[in-house]
């Protein structure tokens, strides 16, 4: 784990502490291990004993061929709609391990995930404001709460896990002084995902504007000339283009972003969703064909006025935050943590699909809360705390079962 400088009450910078991998002789490490052995494996042996591996393994490695073999990688599947959703960047580096065939493919993500994971489990437990050692359990615990979305990372193969990661780091630089990197780290997190894209708004509100103009240039660098030497520069405009188009700029009552019947969906938890589902009639049970249409609405307004109420319960979420949000001179480790921990909520729910695989980004947020759960001073808040994550626990679960 990172070593805490104890003095000042906050985690020491990289260069002043230490970062530890996996050990087998280390009981967390081992665990850790075996799970992720175990994770892997749930991907490899559909793929080598059980026809192929399916979810989004086969379409990973189709775009990366497609970028290989110099193909469209925008081009629609048997219903006319995009089979890849991503910008022009992440292709590019599937191409790199496609190259090799799909089992180089599935182990490099599989690994990335694993990566992910551990490095998250280090950057959350350091960030929570605690000052104190972690006991075992309490470095185990988040991951046991978010196993069932660690698993999806895994399975589906995709790279949310991957992307909390780099928006931990990010934070983490960010608090340590290195500006610049930590606006890269965030614009390589848009480039290969755009939903990332909302920490900008909270960059500019807090006056980190030399982290926020490096992100808008690396953003810039990593959407617009990284791909140009593979693409060339001008079908890398084309595909940004048709990226833009078909994900960003199409938007209706039926749905956006390519797949319709997903938007209204019960499995999609979005904030723009949730208020569709809630404010105008709309079946979430689309997505499962023959299933009896069902409904949820309080109201039955069109779709315009629909977005009219999005977009004022955003500004009120938005303005509780801020309202929320200590001066920068009354900062603490404690509230910086509270803080950061809101803000993945809000960026989780903001984007406008999230789906199950989506809430692993939960999982500096229940860290934050299991931290306080364990080591506040005031037993009530203690109480509370545990209660309401047991809660939270068991809605999940019941979610998961409907």
């Amino acid at each position: 784990m990172f070593v805490r400088d104890k003095s000042e009450g906050r985690p020491s910078p990289p260069d002043g502490g230490t970062f530890t991998w996996p050990s087998l002789r280390s009981p967390v490490g081992a665990l850790f291990i075996v799970g992720s052995l175990v994770l892997t494996l749930f991907v490899l042996v559909p793929e080598l004993w059980d026809g192929g591996k399916t979810k989004d393994y086969p379409m990973w490695f189709w775009v990366g061929q497609q970028v290989l073999h110099g193909g469209d990688i925008y081009a629609g599947g048997a219903s006319g709609v995009f089979r890849y959703l991503y910008p022009p960047l992440s292709a590019i580096l599937l191409a790199i391990p496609a190259f090799f065939g799909k089992i180089p493919l599935y182990l490099m993500l599989c690994a990335l995930n694993a990566a992910a994971w551990w490095i998250t489990i280090e950057l959350c437990n350091a960030m929570t404001g605690a000052d104190r050692p972690i006991p075992r359990w309490l470095a185990v615990l988040p991951s046991l709460a978010m196993l069932s979305s660690i698993f999806d990372s895994f399975d589906l193969g995709q790279p949310n896990l991957l992307l909390l990661m780099l928006m931990l780091s990010g934070f983490w630089l960010l608090q340590r002084g290195r500006l610049k990197t930590a606006g890269s780290l965030f614009a390589l997190a848009t480039a290969i995902k755009a939903f990332p894209l909302a920490v900008f708004p909270y960059l500019l509100w807090r006056r980190h504007w030399k982290t926020a103009a490096s992100m808008a240039v690396c953003l810039g660098i990593l959407l617009f000339l990284v791909p140009a030497p593979v693409r060339g520069f001008q079908r890398n405009i084309s595909d940004l283009e048709t990226w833009f188009h078909g994900m960003v700029g199409s938007s209706s009552e039926k749905g956006f972003g390519q797949r319709d019947e997903q938007n209204w969906s019960w499995e999609n938890q979005s904030l723009i969703a949730v208020t569709h589902r809630l404010a105008r009639r709309v079946n979430y049970n689309q997505l499962t064909p023959g299933r009896p249409a069902g409904y949820v609405n309080l109201l039955d307004l069109d779709f315009e006025t629909a977005n009219l109420v999005l977009l004022v319960v955003s500004l009120l979420i938005g303005l509780g935050f801020v309202t929320a949000m200590p001066p920068r001179s009354q900062v603490t480790p404690s509230s910086n943590a509270a803080e950061l921990g809101i803000l993945f909520c809000l960026m989780t729910i903001c984007s406008p699909l999230a789906r199950q695989y989506y809430f692993v980004w939960l999982f500096f947020p229940v860290t934050v809360l299991m931290h306080r759960a364990a080591f506040d001073r005031r037993s009530g808040v203690r109480t509370a705390t545990w209660s309401l994550l047991a809660a939270a626990g068991g809605l999940k679960r019941r979610r998961r079962n409907i």
